[in-house]
Order: structure tokens, then sequence, then C-alpha cells
């Protein structure tokens, strides 16, 4: 069932302070998210803040959760590869925007440290994996892919490359390399390299 959100006043707040809570993140990172500078920023009451999250790391939680939902919606090509180019080309223009790109690192240099952060990292990409499986589903149904395959995998199978050259160069992918992930996910997968090992059966 889906979440029902707040409307009128209640979601513009929310909207507002989201956004001022994601601008301070990636300026200054995940430690130094103060809920008053926030509130200021926002133009809201302390108090509003305080009372609806309570912590920078409710906030930040939020805040992902809001990402993940607003992302656009997964490719339905009826080709998995192209569904693939897809999910890889969204996962590089979000690493290549300043605001995002920003925030991401923020948040997953946080992870390394904080249980919290990490949490919510974990959920935000729950959510965004859960949303991109079932065209790998629909790939094993069509016969693209071996049965058995692990869906999931082979949508973190994209991303990874993504995010690990951001991580360890400090360069932002570009285009074709998110083209070069989807590509080889995709061989990966055709070749039954995500197929879940089924436990050998005893005598």
């Amino acid at each position: 069932m889906a979440v029902s959100r707040p409307g009128g006043r209640t979601a513009r707040v929310r909207a507002d302070v989201l956004r001022a809570a994601g601008d301070l993140v990636a300026e200054r990172g995940f430690a130094q998210l103060d809920l008053a500078e926030v509130a200021r920023r926002a133009e809201v009451g302390r108090t509003t803040v305080y009372r609806r999250w309570g912590t920078a790391i409710a906030l930040v939680t939020d805040l992902l959760l809001d990402m993940a939902e607003q992302s656009s919606p997964r490719a339905d090509t009826g080709d998995l590869a192209e569904d693939l180019r897809a999910n890889a080309r969204l996962v590089q223009r979000t690493l290549a925007d300043e605001r995002q790109g920003a925030l991401f690192k923020a948040v997953i240099a946080a992870a390394t440290w904080d249980e919290q952060a990490a949490t919510a990292l974990r959920g935000f990409y729950r959510t965004r994996v859960d949303e991109w499986a079932p065209c790998v589903v629909a790939a094993i149904d069509r016969g693209e892919l071996p049965a058995g395959s692990d869906a999931k995998a082979v949508i973190r199978a994209v991303s990874a490359p993504l995010y690990y050259e951001l991580l360890i160069t400090g360069q932002v992918p570009d285009e074709p390399a998110a083209d070069r992930a989807a590509h080889a996910a995709f061989l990966a997968a055709r070749a039954g390299a995500f197929v879940e090992a089924r436990p050998a059966r005893s005598s």
C-alpha cells in the first residue's frame, strides 16, 4: 500500500526543510548538519523541525527517502540491455549533478563511521533496487536471462562500478562509463553470473 504524504502547508514545509538539509549536507558534510541552521535556511520554526525530525539522521533518512521516491521511474522497454542502460544513465546523471553528487559523497562518507547514516543510505538503495528489479524479472520471464537469476544483484552490478569510480578516483563517471557498466552487467547476467546457487542435495 502506498504511503500517503501530507499536502498543503505541511507538504511545503517538508519540501523546504529537505531542500535546506540537502544543501547543507552537500556544502558541509553530514557531521555538520545542524537542525537549527536547517530551520533558519528553510525559514520555518526550530520547534517544527525538532518536533517532526528530532535528529540529523532522521532528517537525512527522510531526505534520502524523498530522493528515492522522486527519482525517475524504471524503464520498461521490453529489452533488458536498454533498461539497464537507462538505469546506469540515471545513476550517472545523479552523480554528475553538482548538488546531488556532493550530497551522495557526503552521506557515503558518513556511512563509513556512522551506523545510522549507513542505515539511511541502505534504505535509499533498497528503494531504488526494488524499483528497478522488475525489469530484470521480466527479462527472465521473456527468456533473455537464465532462470534463477538474482534480479536485485543484476541491478546492483549496474551502479556499483559508477560509485566505485566516483569514490576511488574522485572523477564523476561520464555517460560512456555508464553504458559500459550496463553492458558488462547485461553480458554477465546473460552468461548466468547472477544465477543463485542452490545447495547441493545430500545423498
